[in-house]
């Protein structure tokens, strides 16, 4: 096993140089790519958007560019954890997922939280995909 850190450049990079968009794990038959949380940034690092729906739209762009990056796309998705700051916008965060993620439903996690890293943020979205070779 080997584990690879990776920020493609095809997918805004983190804000800051302490952690990575991606850990790459290559298990032999298949490559497990576990996403660090995205949030609504664009490659200038400025928060896209001021709803939900907007938001939303940006993370996953963002988190397909990087799952192809990588030789996979949201087919390969396993599990999904969302942070939320207001359950209340559960229903808009779900209408575009939905439309990314189109297979049968990976595992999933939704957490509402009081506040993000920033205050304009609405949510984050982490994901772990599993990509045969």
């Amino acid at each position: 096993m080997t584990v690879t850190f990776d920020n493609p450049a095809t997918a805004p990079a983190p804000l800051a140089d302490r952690f990575s968009n991606v850990a790459v794990i290559d298990l032999g038959a298949v490559t497990m790519l576990v996403l660090a949380g995205q949030a609504a940034l664009d490659h200038d690092g400025s928060i896209v958007g001021s709803d939900v729906t907007t938001q939303s739209e940006q993370i996953f762009q963002a988190i397909g560019a990087i799952l192809a990056a990588h030789g996979g796309g949201f087919e390969h998705v396993v599990h999904i954890r969302t942070y939320l700051a207001d359950m209340d916008h559960l229903n808009e965060y779900g209408a575009v997922r939905r439309k990314y993620v189109t297979t049968p439903p990976p595992t999933s996690t939704t957490i509402e939280i009081s506040r993000l890293f920033r205050p304009e943020a609405l949510l984050e979205v982490e994901i772990t995909a599993v990509i045969p070779r």
